[in-house]
Protein backbone atom coordinates (compact mmCIF):
# COMPACT_ATOMS: atom_id res chain seq x y z
CA UNK A 1 0.00 0.00 0.00
CA UNK A 2 1.18 3.24 -0.68
CA UNK A 3 -0.04 6.21 1.13
CA UNK A 4 -0.47 9.92 0.25
CA UNK A 5 1.75 12.55 1.32
CA UNK A 6 -0.67 14.40 3.07
CA UNK A 7 -2.00 11.01 5.24
CA UNK A 8 -1.00 11.23 8.76
CA UNK A 9 -0.44 7.68 10.50
CA UNK A 10 -0.49 7.02 14.24
CA UNK A 11 1.24 4.26 15.25
CA UNK A 12 0.11 2.75 18.31
CA UNK A 13 -1.19 -0.55 20.05
CA UNK A 14 -3.15 0.02 22.66
CA UNK A 15 -7.23 0.68 21.67
CA UNK A 16 -7.41 3.16 24.75
CA UNK A 17 -5.79 5.92 21.89
CA UNK A 18 -7.67 4.41 19.34
CA UNK A 19 -10.57 5.65 21.10
CA UNK A 20 -9.66 8.66 22.45
CA UNK A 21 -9.14 9.69 18.92
CA UNK A 22 -11.97 8.52 17.62
CA UNK A 23 -13.99 10.16 20.23
CA UNK A 24 -16.37 13.60 18.88
CA UNK A 25 -13.90 15.01 21.75
CA UNK A 26 -11.43 15.06 19.53
CA UNK A 27 -13.00 16.31 16.23
CA UNK A 28 -14.04 19.17 18.12
CA UNK A 29 -10.54 19.94 19.23
CA UNK A 30 -9.16 19.50 15.40
CA UNK A 31 -11.95 21.24 13.93
CA UNK A 32 -11.30 24.47 16.24
CA UNK A 33 -7.47 24.47 15.78
CA UNK A 34 -7.26 23.16 12.52
CA UNK A 35 -7.26 24.71 9.21
CA UNK A 36 -9.34 24.30 6.75
CA UNK A 37 -9.10 23.22 2.88
CA UNK A 38 -11.73 24.45 0.53
CA UNK A 39 -14.40 24.10 2.96
CA UNK A 40 -13.04 20.91 4.46
CA UNK A 41 -11.31 20.85 7.73
CA UNK A 42 -7.38 19.68 7.77
CA UNK A 43 -5.60 18.52 10.47
CA UNK A 44 -1.78 19.00 11.43
CA UNK A 45 -0.13 17.28 13.91
CA UNK A 46 1.71 20.45 15.90
CA UNK A 47 -1.95 22.39 16.24
CA UNK A 48 -4.49 19.72 16.75
CA UNK A 49 -2.30 16.61 18.09
CA UNK A 50 0.33 17.83 19.99
CA UNK A 51 -1.94 20.44 21.77
CA UNK A 52 -4.72 18.02 23.10
CA UNK A 53 -5.69 17.11 26.51
CA UNK A 54 -5.93 13.06 26.17
CA UNK A 55 -7.17 11.28 29.16
CA UNK A 56 -4.93 10.84 32.08
CA UNK A 57 -2.68 7.33 30.98
CA UNK A 58 -3.68 7.79 27.28
CA UNK A 59 -0.54 8.98 25.86
CA UNK A 60 1.69 7.36 28.34
CA UNK A 61 0.46 3.55 27.26
CA UNK A 62 -0.39 4.10 23.85
CA UNK A 63 3.21 2.41 22.58
CA UNK A 64 2.08 -0.81 24.27
CA UNK A 65 5.75 -1.62 24.87
CA UNK A 66 7.60 -3.22 28.06
CA UNK A 67 8.10 0.67 29.28
CA UNK A 68 4.79 1.35 28.52
CA UNK A 69 3.68 -1.56 30.61
CA UNK A 70 6.00 0.13 33.71
CA UNK A 71 4.47 2.95 33.21
CA UNK A 72 0.61 1.65 33.60
CA UNK A 73 1.86 -0.22 36.40
CA UNK A 74 2.66 3.04 38.35
CA UNK A 75 -0.50 4.78 37.51
CA UNK A 76 -3.48 5.23 40.23
CA UNK A 77 -6.07 2.05 40.14
CA UNK A 78 -8.62 4.64 39.04
CA UNK A 79 -7.19 5.62 35.75
CA UNK A 80 -6.17 1.70 35.21
CA UNK A 81 -9.50 1.07 35.52
CA UNK A 82 -10.12 3.75 32.95
CA UNK A 83 -7.56 3.18 31.00
CA UNK A 84 -8.94 -1.21 30.53
CA UNK A 85 -12.44 0.58 30.27
CA UNK A 86 -11.20 2.55 26.94
CA UNK A 87 -9.25 -0.49 25.95
CA UNK A 88 -12.71 -2.48 25.42
CA UNK A 89 -14.76 -0.30 24.42
CA UNK A 90 -12.54 0.47 21.35
CA UNK A 91 -11.65 -3.30 20.73
CA UNK A 92 -15.31 -3.56 20.28
CA UNK A 93 -15.94 -0.91 18.30
CA UNK A 94 -12.95 -1.45 15.94
CA UNK A 95 -13.65 -5.27 15.60
CA UNK A 96 -17.37 -4.55 15.07
CA UNK A 97 -16.62 -2.10 12.20
CA UNK A 98 -14.14 -3.96 10.20
CA UNK A 99 -16.29 -7.16 10.26
CA UNK A 100 -19.05 -4.84 9.00
CA UNK A 101 -17.07 -3.42 6.42
CA UNK A 102 -16.07 -6.43 5.08
CA UNK A 103 -19.73 -7.86 5.20
CA UNK A 104 -20.80 -5.05 2.63
CA UNK A 105 -17.73 -4.90 0.62
CA UNK A 106 -17.21 -1.51 1.67
CA UNK A 107 -14.78 0.98 2.88
CA UNK A 108 -14.67 3.75 5.54
CA UNK A 109 -16.47 6.34 3.55
CA UNK A 110 -19.31 4.41 2.77
CA UNK A 111 -19.63 3.14 6.29
CA UNK A 112 -19.62 6.43 7.63
CA UNK A 113 -22.28 7.99 4.77
CA UNK A 114 -24.39 4.93 6.15
CA UNK A 115 -23.35 5.94 9.37
CA UNK A 116 -25.09 9.66 9.28
CA UNK A 117 -27.80 8.87 7.13
CA UNK A 118 -31.02 9.65 8.58
CA UNK A 119 -32.37 6.15 6.25
CA UNK A 120 -30.30 4.05 8.12
CA UNK A 121 -32.39 5.01 11.59
CA UNK A 122 -35.11 2.26 10.95
CA UNK A 123 -37.89 5.39 12.27
CA UNK A 124 -39.08 6.07 8.70
CA UNK A 125 -37.16 9.27 8.14
CA UNK A 126 -35.96 8.61 4.53
CA UNK A 127 -36.59 5.19 4.69
CA UNK A 128 -34.83 3.36 2.23
CA UNK A 129 -32.25 0.78 3.35
CA UNK A 130 -32.93 -2.64 4.33
CA UNK A 131 -33.82 -4.12 7.59
CA UNK A 132 -30.23 -5.73 8.28
CA UNK A 133 -28.57 -2.98 6.94
CA UNK A 134 -29.98 -0.61 9.26
CA UNK A 135 -29.82 -2.84 12.22
CA UNK A 136 -25.99 -3.29 11.61
CA UNK A 137 -25.67 0.66 11.65
CA UNK A 138 -27.67 0.83 15.10
CA UNK A 139 -25.27 -1.21 16.56
CA UNK A 140 -22.20 0.94 15.46
CA UNK A 141 -23.90 4.11 17.00
CA UNK A 142 -24.62 2.08 19.78
CA UNK A 143 -21.14 0.92 20.23
CA UNK A 144 -19.87 3.98 18.88
CA UNK A 145 -21.82 5.90 22.48
CA UNK A 146 -20.25 3.51 24.49
CA UNK A 147 -16.84 4.68 23.48
CA UNK A 148 -17.83 7.99 23.83
CA UNK A 149 -19.23 7.47 27.01
CA UNK A 150 -16.10 5.63 28.24
CA UNK A 151 -13.90 8.74 27.08
CA UNK A 152 -16.02 11.54 28.50
CA UNK A 153 -15.98 9.43 32.27
CA UNK A 154 -12.28 9.03 31.58
CA UNK A 155 -12.01 13.03 32.36
CA UNK A 156 -14.56 12.69 35.17
CA UNK A 157 -17.24 14.36 32.83
CA UNK A 158 -20.10 11.70 33.46
CA UNK A 159 -22.62 14.54 33.54
CA UNK A 160 -22.01 15.64 29.68
CA UNK A 161 -24.71 13.22 27.53
CA UNK A 162 -23.82 11.09 24.56
CA UNK A 163 -26.85 10.83 22.56
CA UNK A 164 -26.78 11.91 19.12
CA UNK A 165 -29.18 13.73 16.79
CA UNK A 166 -29.63 13.70 12.84
CA UNK A 167 -28.56 17.84 12.13
CA UNK A 168 -27.89 19.66 9.44
CA UNK A 169 -24.68 21.51 9.24
CA UNK A 170 -24.52 24.60 6.94
CA UNK A 171 -22.01 27.12 5.63
CA UNK A 172 -22.57 30.45 5.11
CA UNK A 173 -21.39 32.22 1.50
CA UNK A 174 -21.68 35.65 0.22
CA UNK A 175 -23.78 35.56 -2.63
CA UNK A 176 -22.92 37.51 -6.08
CA UNK A 177 -25.55 40.39 -6.07
CA UNK A 178 -25.39 44.31 -5.64
CA UNK A 179 -27.24 43.65 -2.51
CA UNK A 180 -24.19 41.72 -0.95
CA UNK A 181 -26.39 39.11 0.64
CA UNK A 182 -25.71 35.72 2.15
CA UNK A 183 -27.31 32.61 1.33
CA UNK A 184 -26.54 29.22 3.18
CA UNK A 185 -25.61 26.54 1.73
CA UNK A 186 -26.81 23.07 2.88
CA UNK A 187 -24.30 20.12 3.77
CA UNK A 188 -24.71 16.89 4.47
CA UNK A 189 -26.57 15.38 7.47
CA UNK A 190 -24.48 14.52 10.56
CA UNK A 191 -25.48 12.05 13.44
CA UNK A 192 -23.42 14.16 16.13
CA UNK A 193 -23.83 15.58 19.50
CA UNK A 194 -26.54 18.78 19.61
CA UNK A 195 -24.66 21.90 19.94
CA UNK A 196 -24.61 22.79 23.62
CA UNK A 197 -23.03 19.70 24.37
CA UNK A 198 -20.14 20.30 21.70
CA UNK A 199 -19.61 23.67 22.94
CA UNK A 200 -19.70 22.65 26.69
CA UNK A 201 -16.92 20.06 26.07
CA UNK A 202 -14.88 22.08 23.80
CA UNK A 203 -14.69 24.86 26.53
CA UNK A 204 -13.64 21.91 29.54
CA UNK A 205 -11.33 20.62 27.16
CA UNK A 206 -9.47 24.53 26.45
CA UNK A 207 -10.07 24.69 30.53
CA UNK A 208 -8.23 21.43 31.25
CA UNK A 209 -5.48 22.77 28.57
CA UNK A 210 -5.04 25.49 30.57
CA UNK A 211 -4.91 24.13 34.15
CA UNK A 212 -2.23 21.17 32.83
CA UNK A 213 0.12 23.91 30.98
CA UNK A 214 -0.24 25.88 33.96
CA UNK A 215 1.15 23.12 36.22
CA UNK A 216 3.67 21.63 33.49
CA UNK A 217 5.16 25.23 34.03
CA UNK A 218 5.07 25.12 37.87
CA UNK A 219 6.74 22.21 37.71
CA UNK A 220 9.30 23.27 35.95
CA UNK A 221 8.68 20.80 32.46
CA UNK A 222 7.96 23.91 30.48
CA UNK A 223 9.31 27.39 29.64
CA UNK A 224 6.42 29.84 30.80
CA UNK A 225 5.55 32.22 27.89
CA UNK A 226 8.63 34.47 26.75
CA UNK A 227 8.77 38.60 28.22
CA UNK A 228 10.72 41.40 26.79
CA UNK A 229 13.42 42.65 28.33
CA UNK A 230 13.13 45.36 31.29
CA UNK A 231 14.55 49.12 29.83
CA UNK A 232 14.27 52.01 30.98
CA UNK A 233 15.12 54.43 27.74
CA UNK A 234 12.15 53.18 25.47
CA UNK A 235 8.23 52.40 25.44
CA UNK A 236 9.08 48.59 25.91
CA UNK A 237 6.06 46.95 28.06
CA UNK A 238 6.37 46.16 31.48
CA UNK A 239 8.36 43.08 32.51
CA UNK A 240 5.24 41.43 33.46
CA UNK A 241 3.06 41.83 30.88
CA UNK A 242 3.39 39.97 27.58
CA UNK A 243 3.10 41.81 23.95
CA UNK A 244 0.41 42.24 22.10
CA UNK A 245 0.12 39.23 19.87
CA UNK A 246 0.78 40.44 16.11
CA UNK A 247 -2.22 39.54 13.52
CA UNK A 248 -2.03 37.42 10.22
CA UNK A 249 -1.24 34.18 9.21
CA UNK A 250 -0.40 31.61 11.69
CA UNK A 251 3.05 30.23 10.78
CA UNK A 252 3.26 26.65 9.69
CA UNK A 253 5.33 24.71 11.79
CA UNK A 254 8.72 22.64 10.15
CA UNK A 255 7.72 20.01 12.44
CA UNK A 256 5.73 16.80 10.66
CA UNK A 257 6.19 14.35 13.44
CA UNK A 258 4.27 13.27 16.85
CA UNK A 259 6.66 13.96 19.97
CA UNK A 260 4.58 13.30 22.60
CA UNK A 261 5.11 10.41 24.75
CA UNK A 262 4.13 6.65 24.10
CA UNK A 263 4.07 7.46 20.29
CA UNK A 264 5.71 7.04 17.35
CA UNK A 265 6.88 9.63 14.76
CA UNK A 266 3.96 10.16 12.65
CA UNK A 267 3.60 11.75 9.09
CA UNK A 268 2.82 15.11 7.79
CA UNK A 269 -0.20 16.57 7.75
CA UNK A 270 -3.47 15.67 6.40
CA UNK A 271 -6.97 16.06 6.17
CA UNK A 272 -9.30 13.84 8.91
Amino acid sequence: MVYDQTLINFVATGFAFFSSLSCPIHELWGNFFGATLEDRPRYNIVDCFETFPFPPGVLETARGDEAAQAVAATLPEPVRASLDRLEKAGRAYYEFRASLMVKNNEGLTKTYNRFHDPGHDGTGINGRAPADVVADIKKLRALHAEMDRAVLDAYGWGDIPTACEFLLDYEEDEDDDDEGAFRRRQKPWRYRWPDEVRDEVLARLLKLNADRAAEERRKGLTAGPKRPPASSDDDSPPADLDPAPKRGRKKKSSASHATLPGLSPANEDSEP
